[in-house]
């Protein structure tokens, strides 16, 4: 079985080669991989940056798993209200949070309350996340001993089109990023504060990090994977949204079940291609931070990315959907970033760049139907000839060395 899985591993290219199976294969890359300060067992200091459904949802299962949690939002109404009445006054409304979350802000909390974190969670847009990262950094003085750091933002942030890796290096070092932890999966936040079975991916690039993050996270209703592949995990992220919004598209122009299923398993192919282009493991996309997050993001109109979709479908314009929308769809950001990826990497994604389109180059979604449905035929499954540039250049960036 060694000698089977080696000869289909020697087929790859070499970026992503070492990904096929990481207890067989060394990692491609060399570096000292840094840890957070030693985080206790039980009843951790959690802050969380940003209020909204994730954010929130995360910090209601932490609380109740008996962790001090410290919710963070940059509205003084939804401290005053949080405090006051243990509910939140935007988001999942009707929920009553678990006493182990109390509400800070409206500025951010000052160094001595940073450093006495175990844990601090981002949950901010992915564009807003430079700006707040930027002033962190200066509370964050000991950087040998840094709180366990876990983003779940899923974005490409619109001019650098880099990904949170990147924002993390040039704002608090590159320590900060190799430490990173990422989560990422089909996880609805009104279902998870529901308690329903929900799983997620949980990724770094050092190990002991996302198992520290899985333990905190792990419980009966909430089920943790790790791996190592969080460019993989981060792109499986960000692209999901962008083919929700082509899925949302797709039923709003009254279109049903055999268009859906087309999007979502063509969606699948075109973000493993990118992926594995810029570098991230192809295998990455076939866990729940790619197909299941793609499957639950294209196939519910609790998506806010497929509401957008299917708004436009219906024939609304983008302006009006963002204005009445109520909460940040990050798909359509992320299309800009996107758009220039593929174009960078050279990788045939047709429903990516139609859905561009639309949203930015005043295309009909009629016309991007018809437009994709009279493409010439091609091969079905087809890996990019050649992969890894952008993740070299990253890791280059937080001082690893190619071996």
């Amino acid at each position: 079985m060694l000698t089977r899985v080696h000869r289909i591993n020697r087929r790859l290219p070499r970026p992503f080669r070492s990904f096929t199976n990481a207890s067989l294969f060394p990692h491609p890359f060399r570096c000292t991989m840094p840890a957070s300060k030693p985080q206790p067992a039980a009843h951790s200091k959690v802050l969380i940056l940003g209020a909204g459904n994730f954010g929130s949802c995360l910090a209601d299962h932490l609380g109740d798993s008996e962790h001090q949690v410290f919710l963070w939002s940059r509205e003084a109404s939804v401290v005053d209200y949080f405090n006051l009445y243990h509910k939140n006054l935007k988001y999942l409304t009707e929920h009553s949070f678990s006493e182990n979350v109390s509400a800070v802000g409206p500025d951010l909390p000052d160094a001595k309350f940073i450093n006495e974190m175990d844990v601090l969670l981002f949950a901010i847009p992915t564009q807003f996340l430079r700006a707040n990262l930027t002033i962190l950094n200066r509370s964050l003085k000991d950087k040998a001993k840094l709180p366990l750091l876990i983003f779940v933002n899923k974005g490409i942030e619109i001019g650098t089109d880099a990904l949170t890796l990147e924002i993390i290096a040039d704002t608090c070092g590159a320590d900060a990023a190799k430490a990173a932890t990422f989560i990422s999966g089909p996880s609805f936040a009104k279902e998870i504060v529901r308690r329903r079975p929900t799983s997620v991916s949980v990724a770094s690039f050092t190990e002991a990090e996302a198992d520290k993050t899985s333990d905190l996270f792990h419980q009966p209703h909430f089920r943790c994977y790790t791996g190592s592949d969080p460019i993989g995990i981060e792109l499986s992220g960000a692209l999901k949204n962008v083919y929700a919004i082509a899925a949302g598209m797709s039923d709003g122009l009254g279109f049903e079940n055999n268009t859906r299923a087309m999007i979502i398993t063509r969606g699948l192919a075109e973000m493993t291609c990118i992926g594995t282009a810029y570098g991230a493991s192809p295998l990455t996309f076939l866990g729940l931070a790619g197909v299941g997050d793609l499957f639950l993001t294209c196939s519910s109109s609790s998506s806010r990315n497929y509401t957008v979709g299917y708004r436009l479908g219906q024939g609304e314009s983008l302006d009006k959907i963002i204005s009445t929308l109520g909460s940040v769809a990050e798909g359509v950001s992320t299309a800009k970033g996107v758009k220039r990826i593929i174009d960078k990497l050279g990788v045939n994604a047709p429903i990516a760049e139609k859905v561009y389109e639309v949203l930015y180059c005043d295309k009909t979604t009629a016309s991007a139907v018809q437009e994709l449905m009279e493409l010439p035929s091609s091969r079905e499954l087809e890996l990019p000839p050649t992969a890894g540039g952008p993740a070299r250049q990253l890791m280059e960036k937080l001082g690893a060395v190619q071996t």
